[in-house]
């Protein structure tokens, strides 16, 4: 487990908290996320349209379990999803012939090791293969904005609905 006092800044009451290593992906998430049915949601999700790609964070083993109920709350995988965390569902469309799937959305706030919290949402698409990767939204580029480079630990906290 990683050490309470390793972290950024003190958990919200009632917050989940996942962590993990900073990794790069296939580099094609600007093409889903700067459609404009996509931003109007991510806004309302966010509070601001979303940065045109995603943040992928690679879970450690101890996040594992917190971040398959996530998955679990996405509705991908088979479980107790009674002590829910808040979501938000982003709809999938149609256009031009292309089908562009849907979404969950996890608000949370994010930040490297000792750093700032910066605002933010987990998002797990419908049809994904990652299993134990976050892709993480912000208003902001948060390769710039934290800032951190592929092997970096990070930390989200997610706030549990009660």
């Amino acid at each position: 487990m990683i050490d309470e006092e390793h972290y950024g800044a003190p958990s919200l009451p009632g917050a989940v908290r996942i962590s993990g290593t900073v990794s790069s992906g296939l580099g094609r998430d600007h093409v889903f996320m700067s459609q404009k049915h996509y931003q109007s949601q991510f806004k309302q999700v966010l509070g601001v349209g979303a940065w045109p790609g995603t943040l992928n964070v690679d879970m450690y083993k101890e996040s594992e379990e917190s971040f398959r109920k996530l998955r679990v709350v996405a509705g991908l995988e088979d479980g107790d999803d009674s002590d829910s965390i808040d979501s938000d569902r982003i709809d999938g469309f149609e256009r031009d012939g292309s089908s562009f799937g849907g979404a969950t959305a996890f608000k949370a706030k994010i930040c490297r090791d000792e750093g700032d919290w910066e605002d933010c949402a987990v998002l797990i698409p419908d049809l994904t293969r990652h299993t134990s990767t976050a892709e993480v939204i912000s208003g902001s580029f948060l390769r710039e904005k934290l800032p951190c480079s592929d092997g970096d630990l990070v930390h989200i906290e997610l706030v549990e609905s009660g």
